[in-house]
């Protein structure tokens, strides 16, 4: 049911899109002109001889393709195409920032050009801001052939026999599609493979490092290049960190308690707020329109509000602060039975993302159960910790015991070999608890943890200037804090 998942930055996307609109960009021809101007830069990370073919796609941007192994441990064998756009440095250009929104899913090549005009001008002066579509997406795109609104459209927390068949039968059949679409490619498209084609981009692009920017399940990609190419990367910034090493039952479970702490957050603010429509009780009002929609959908466009558009729709706003108020009204509007601002907030969440990429990854990446109920008895257990989103987010990965892939869990990383990294965590971050970046920083050699004291998933070029002064110093300077930093909002 619910995807509100524990991998997914992507609304960062919208929050960049506002920042980006704000900004005053940088003018398109120095951005198309300029990556050549200057020498490279006396640390030796300066372009070599780049043997991409990149041809102007707009905005600013440049687009190529690269093809990479299917396996790249078979490197003769079969190949795949990958998608890559970058914004050409404006000014005396240090090398290649990588950048991924998150996921899996997110598209690396639309979120590169839009994160170009939101990252400090310090930043954008000196690095190529460079996406690579992780394999499965792009020029590489798979085709499950599901209706994915359909998919989650199907009720996250059944509570009879009938309920839990029709969602494993409505899971099989979309696994069952993922197979027929892409059964070879499915074993071969896990975050270390993702890693790995981002290299080889640095390599084609005549690089001896790469620099890289990662936000929620964009920092797995990260800590897998720490694990795959330590001595190639420069410096990199994880914001919204996915711990690896948890199972994935674990890491849901750890999820829907963020997202409870979110929306405790989001009540307690709607409470003290007089204007706010559910004020006194948001939490009361929440309460009984999950129940109303358990007995019947609300009426709503393009269709009904039903359990599982709830879920989503009840989640998607948590992800920012700035949509608080948005939920609030579509709450309300629920009551009065109107849910087609919930249902909206769905779709929202629906269009994102890849969901056929989001699964493939996810289903490989991370340790399941092999039966499926025992997922879902997880998830059942999970309502007791979490009890608005604790079984709908486990229950969402019913597909991975039925993933027809063989799993190649992630493991902790260290970074030994690599750079310091920036490990940046929100204190009430939904989706990628605050204490997943603790975690992750502590384990890294030279991890250093940037905390900001506020909400939402993601904040690195979203205006607030302690963090994003921290960063920019970071990667064109290398200047490195001496230890943990906090920023305020």
């Amino acid at each position: 049911m619910h995807p509100l998942r524990h991998l997914v930055a992507l609304v960062t996307l919208l929050a960049l899109a506002v920042t980006a609109a704000c900004a005053q960009p940088a003018d398109e021809d120095q951005l198309r002109d300029g990556r050549r101007s200057g020498s490279a830069p006396a640390d030796g990370t300066g372009p070599g001889q780049d043997s991409l073919a990149w041809e102007s796609c707009g905005s600013g941007a440049e687009c190529a393709t690269l093809d990479v192994p299917v396996d790249h441990d078979r490197p003769d064998g079969d190949t795949l195409t990958l998608s890559i756009a970058r914004v050409p440095a404006g000014g005396e250009r240090i090398g290649a920032l990588f950048v991924n929104p998150g996921g899996p899913g997110g598209t690396a090549t639309d979120f590169a050009v839009g994160l170009a005009y939101g990252l400090p001008r310090e930043i954008t002066d000196r690095f190529d801001i460079v996406g690579v579509d992780p394999r499965g997406l792009g020029a590489s795109d798979i085709d499950c052939g599901g209706d994915i609104a359909e998919l989650y459209g199907v009720d996250p927390s059944p509570d009879s026999a009938a309920e839990v068949d029709t969602l494993l039968s409505v899971s099989e059949d979309y696994v069952d599609g993922c197979e027929q679409a892409a059964g070879d490619l499915l074993p071969h498209l896990g975050t270390r493979q993702v890693a790995r084609d981002i290299d080889a981009v640095r390599a084609a692009m005549g690089d001896e490092q790469l620099n890289y920017l990662g936000y929620s399940y964009g920092t797995a990609i990260g800590q897998a290049l720490l694990e795959v190419a330590p001595e190639r990367v420069r410096a990199m910034v994880l914001d919204g960190v996915l711990e690896l090493g948890p199972t994935g039952p674990e890491l849901a479970v750890a999820q829907a308690k963020g997202f409870e702490r979110a929306f405790d957050s989001f009540a307690a603010d709607c409470d003290a707020d007089p204007s706010c429509p559910l004020a006194p009780d948001a939490a009361g009002a929440v309460e009984e329109l999950i129940v109303r929609v358990e007995r019947e959908p609300i009426p709503a466009s393009p269709r009904d509000l039903g359990p599982g558009e709830l879920a989503i729709g009840l989640a998607m706003p948590l992800y920012s602060e700035r949509m608080w108020p948005t939920l609030a009204r579509s709450i309300d509007d629920a009551l009065d039975g109107d849910g087609t601002g919930l249902v909206r907030s769905a779709d929202q969440y629906i269009g994102l993302a890849d969901f056929d990429i989001y699964f493939a990854v996810n289903c490989i990446d991370f340790e399941w159960p092999d039966d499926p109920r025992e997922l879902l008895a997880i998830g059942e257990d999970a309502a007791g910790v979490a009890p608005r989103f604790g079984e709908a987010i486990v229950n969402d990965y019913v597909r991975c015991p039925m993933w027809p892939a063989t799993g190649e869990p992630l493991e902790p990383v260290d970074g030994a070999g690599g750079p310091p990294v920036i490990v940046v965590s929100t204190r009430n971050d939904p989706a990628t608890p605050y204490e997943a970046g603790v975690e992750v920083a502590e384990r890294l050699v030279e991890g250093r943890l940037v905390t900001y004291e506020g909400e939402g998933h993601g904040i690195v070029a979203q205006g607030v200037a302690c963090v994003d002064d921290i960063v920019a110093r970071y990667l064109v300077d290398l200047d490195v804090p001496p230890g943990d930093t906090t920023c305020a909002p």
